[in-house]
């Protein structure tokens, strides 16, 4: 929709106009093309705890907003029920880019195919803005796991048949399901071990009592360097920069093999294009900064400026991706 003065229109594109403005009334008013936007602080709504990836790109975001822009963005997280409390608090918000939420993987490509009581659809549900950073997982052994590389871990699966046994930091998350698709993939089975986060997975993943983790790099960088965990494979398509002695699943045994950890900024569906289109150009501006840029990728993200339309057609490939994972799996959530 283009949004212009009334001046000079004709009566009947006026009152078209002005309907359209009333269809897009936001926060008790209707925006207007002119209006200050932002002319208040901004609520980013992190649906996990504090000191996950989310909420990391959350505060990097935040803070260079109120430095570069002299915006005022406070982050919110709202956790509880894989992503989805926190998704509803945006999703019951007035649609007027004043409450936005950093989704992830999870909650917007994942949960309404492996959940039956979700109530929505966060395709539908939510305007994407802007793609953050995308994170390859990387598999990882205890060291003193009998596995040397990813050939031998798959080698033992096949020949017993759910001996080993994987973490995760809970179903459906991406590390679940980039295992699941291992699995499936090469034709063998082996044991699923949730956890209530990724903490407790790693804390067992280094005591030894699971066998494999597909973890973020954020959280095994600091254990592989230690020399107390080992990197088998990355999810991604290509190596990572901070590992690029360790291959990728796809190199290894299955070609097509993709998965990450992603987090982007998203608004209420109804929220005017022209607010999405210019959060989507400030967001842009600061992940552009050599500073914003270095740190994502010391965490392994992979940082790119995309624009509205590619981060739309990004989420939709990644949920069609999903669906497809879910429904030969039959992985479902509480």
């Amino acid at each position: 929709m283009r949004y212009e003065s009334a001046t000079g229109l004709t009566r009947r594109s006026f009152i078209k106009a002005s309907a359209a403005g009333c269809a897009l009334a936001l926060g008790g008013r209707a925006w207007a093309a002119g209006d200050a936007y932002p002319d208040k602080p901004v609520t980013l709504v992190v649906p996990y705890a504090p000191g996950g990836q989310g909420d990391v790109f959350a505060r990097v975001l935040a803070e260079r907003l109120g430095t570069e822009k002299k915006w005022t963005v406070i982050v919110e997280n709202r956790a509880g029920a894989s992503g989805a409390v926190g998704s509803r608090v945006v999703l019951r918000a007035p649609a007027d880019g004043y409450t936005l939420l950093l989704g992830q993987t999870g909650e917007i490509a994942v949960n309404q195919f492996a959940s039956k009581t979700l109530g929505y659809d966060p395709l539908k549900a939510f305007a994407p803005v802007i793609l953050v950073g995308d994170s390859p997982l990387v598999l990882a052994v205890p060291e003193k796991s009998p596995y040397a590389d990813l050939q031998a871990l798959v080698a033992a699966a096949r020949a017993k048949p759910d001996a080993l046994a994987y973490a995760s930091s809970g179903t459906a998350t991406p590390g679940h399901l980039a295992a699941a698709a291992l699995a499936l993939g090469t034709g063998t089975r082996m044991v699923h071990a949730p956890y209530k986060g990724a903490g407790q997975a790693m804390s067992d993943l280094l005591g030894g009592h699971v066998d494999f983790f597909f973890s973020s790099a954020s959280a095994v960088m600091p254990h592989i360097n230690s020399g107390r965990l080992r990197a088998l494979a990355v999810s991604s398509r290509e190596r990572l920069k901070v590992l690029p002695n360790v291959p990728t699943v796809a190199e290894v045994v299955l070609p097509d093999f993709q998965f990450s950890l992603w987090g982007g900024v998203f608004a209420p569906a109804a929220t005017p294009k022209p607010i999405v289109e210019q959060l989507n150009a400030a967001l842009n501006a600061v992940l552009a900064e050599p500073g914003v840029k270095a740190r994502f990728e010391a965490d392994g993200a992979a940082v790119r400026p995309n624009t509205v339309a590619e981060f739309e057609q990004f989420v939709q490939s990644e949920a069609a991706k999903y669906q497809k994972l879910v429904q030969a799996t039959g992985i479902q959530v509480e």
